[in-house]
């Protein structure tokens, strides 16, 4: 049996501790060297405040933490700890104090030293707004120079900085109460983080107008400091409780038109079985993605596995093609070897090697030689990387026929909090974009838990240490932190109106399923060989409701639970996702549930069953209770995904 952690979220670790404390009027989390959640009652005034160093590659280098001391009254605490960012030739340590006073102050100072000589892009803290509470909001920047100017935060995603040269921004928490955030120790601005679907607005150091990497001498020492204080006469507030029954609600409103679903080929190389195929066509998907860089001969190999899977699949192929200058004689034996191996293609996604958008000559290019192979296929411009690209990059609305980026969750950070605030931030990409792209289809192509290469090193990738992952892949693919996250990026982009969305693999530790040959890592990547991952069923939830829709539905916790909620011919599917490790009370209300409805949950009970049986699990109804005015009330198990079907119109 797999242990329960490793059903949670992949690894056979607990997470790490977290620590409740008050400043006056304030409450806050403290987590590994950093805070989060900075609130006044059920106002989130900062979502976080750290300290983060980023090698020459803009890799993040994990904090040791040592000697932590933590002393706390009822409205006060006092923090000390040593640090250590150590990892190939960095070595940097530091020493963090943080202060929280009765009167609602917070004071986070770093004093570090670098032990060895090494290049780095940056060191320094990173405060964190979040974009729920700020976005459109007004707010107000003092300048190193000292002047005072008076703006807002970005309600569309800002494609740059849209403030620099900081010494201190304040903006208003409710009313006549302003938060104030004072920045000492280097120049700080800000950055929108939605590009890279971080949900918030990141003040940093340094300047990225500065050249970068920059080196480090042995010796050099860094100290900086952050503080937050509130101006005005703050309300008593009650303290916003971290637990309690969570609603899920959903209006009753014609449902947006669900997106087509895909999935991508597996990059492992191996061929489908018989098994894993019948269990892919059982996810009802509309295509499949495989990349083909034309420069590199063997791509051939790729079209003709990928012609042969779709076939199998009864799906077409879209295929993301990747030019280089020598584009034309590229698309010209692409096309000879198209009508030699006739595949069924339903979407051209044009990307440049030295473009980070494509631009309007290589779509062109594309559609002249390939629009004669299969007339009905559209091209795509947009980037094979972050929304940012595309962002900067922006394609005219008159030459596509679609735009496409690729979203994952850890750009900037990776534990499970961070990466369930992002869902949201999906969504913001897709609002933002519309902004420029008018009534062109949005095509989010593929969506990963990591990123499938660096789009922005500045050096060589250095390869995986023997017995380590490819940086590619996550142990919580095969989690049921995988399932709930999926469920919650469905959510955002149906939501938001999204025409198509392509997400991981077929088989393998980036796909759906394992292959049937297992873990290449069986010790690090604990998968069971042939079976299906928690996703494969959140999947096969939508996939059931493909020719439907989804309505809009709001949750009063959304980084503890998040809801789906799917209408298709009469019938109502609502799909649960409980974000945590704690079990959670939740009360559905939705109109159109009926007086009964059948529930299902996958939990740690069932999981390795579903997961070695996918079909029997799939097979079973699940329990019928009563629905009393489209209200149901349940209890989610930790990190489970719950089903709730309608009955009174008969089951899917």
């Amino acid at each position: 049996m797999l242990p329960r952690n490793v059903l949670y979220y992949g690894k056979d670790e607990s997470l790490p501790a977290r620590q409740q404390l008050r400043a006056g009027p304030l409450t806050l989390l403290f987590e590994e060297g950093g805070l989060r959640y900075i609130r006044l009652g059920d106002r989130e005034i900062l979502r976080r405040i750290y300290v983060g160093v980023r090698d020459r590659n803009w890799g993040t280098v994990p904090a040791a933490i040592s000697n932590l001391r933590v002393d706390q009254t009822a409205d006060s605490f006092e923090i000390s700890y040593d640090a250590e960012n150590k990892q190939g030739d960095i070595d940097f340590a530091w020493t963090g104090r943080i202060r929280g006073d009765a009167e609602g102050k917070i004071e986070f100072s770093m004093d570090g030293k670098a032990r060895s000589t090494f290049w780095r892009n940056r060191i320094g803290f990173n405060v964190l707004h979040p974009i729920r509470e700020c976005a459109g909001q007004e707010c107000e920047v003092e300048k190193v120079d000292g002047s005072v100017a008076r703006s807002e935060f970005p309600r569309f995603i800002s494609p740059q900085q849209p403030f620099r040269d900081m010494r201190a921004i304040s903006h208003q928490v409710v009313h006549g109460v302003w938060a104030e955030v004072r920045f000492a120790g280097d120049v700080f601005e800000m950055e929108d983080q939605r590009n890279w679907t971080d949900a918030s607005y990141k003040t940093y150091c340094t300047p990225l107008s500065l050249p970068f990497p920059v080196e480090v001498k042995a010796g050099t020492r860094i100290s900086q400091s952050v503080s937050l204080s509130l101006k005005g006469k703050v309300p008593r507030v009650q303290p916003e409780s971290l637990s309690g029954r969570v609603t899920v609600s959903s209006r009753d409103m014609r449902p947006i038109q669900l997106p087509r679903l895909g999935v991508g080929v597996a990059s492992h190389g191996q061929p489908l079985s018989r098994t894993a195929l019948a269990r892919l066509r059982a996810l009802k998907l509309s295509h499949l993605r495989v990349d083909l860089r034309l420069s590199d001969p063997r791509y051939e190999s790729d079209l003709r596995r990928a012609a042969m899977e779709s076939r199998s699949l009864e799906v077409p192929l879209e295929i993301a093609l990747i030019l280089s200058d020598e584009a034309d004689k590229e698309l010209a034996e692409l096309h000879a070897r198209l009508e030699e191996i006739k595949p069924d293609v339903c979407t051209w996604l044009v990307f440049h090697t030295a473009e980070k958008s494509t631009t309007k000559k290589w779509v062109d290019l594309a559609r002249i030689c390939l629009s004669g192979y299969s007339p009905k296929a559209k091209f795509g411009a947009g980037t094979n990387a972050y929304f940012a690209e595309l962002n900067r990059g922006r394609p005219g609305q008159d030459w596509a026929d679609l735009v496409s980026y690729s979203i994952n969750p850890q750009v900037h950070a990776f534990d499970n909090a961070s990466l369930v605030e992002s869902l949201e931030a999906q969504a913001s990409t897709v609002e933002s974009a519309r902004q420029f792209l008018g009534g062109l289809p949005i095509v989010v192509s593929p969506v990963t838990l990591k990123p499938r290469f660096n789009a922005n090193a500045t050096g060589p990738e250095p390869e995986p240490a023997p017995g380590e992952l490819p940086s590619q892949v996550d142990v919580r693919q095969m989690s049921l932190f995988g399932a709930g996250w999926t469920l919650g990026s469905i959510k955002h982009l149906a939501e938001s109106g999204v025409a198509s969305m392509t997400y991981y693999e077929t088989t393998g530790w980036r796909g759906v399923m394992e292959s049937e040959q297992g873990s290449a890592l069986p010790e690090r990547f604990r998968s069971l060989p042939g079976a299906v991952f928690p996703l494969y069923h959140v999947l096969a939830d939508v996939g059931e409701f493909a020719e439907g829709g989804a309505a809009v539905s709001t949750s009063s916790a959304p980084l503890r639970v998040a809801g789906l909620v799917l209408h298709q011919g009469g019938r109502t599917r609502i799909l649960l996702a409980n974000f945590g490790s704690e079990p959670q009370k939740v009360r559905v209300w939705c109109t159109s549930l009926g007086k009964t409805v059948r529930v299902k949950q996958l939990d740690e009970s069932n999981a390795e069953a579903a997961m070695t049986s996918p079909e029997s699990f799939r097979a079973e109804p699940g329990r019928a209770i009563e629905a009393r005015e489209g209200e149901v009330e349940l209890s989610l198990a930790p990190y489970a995904i719950a089903r709730i079907d309608s009955v009174s119109q008969g089951p899917p």
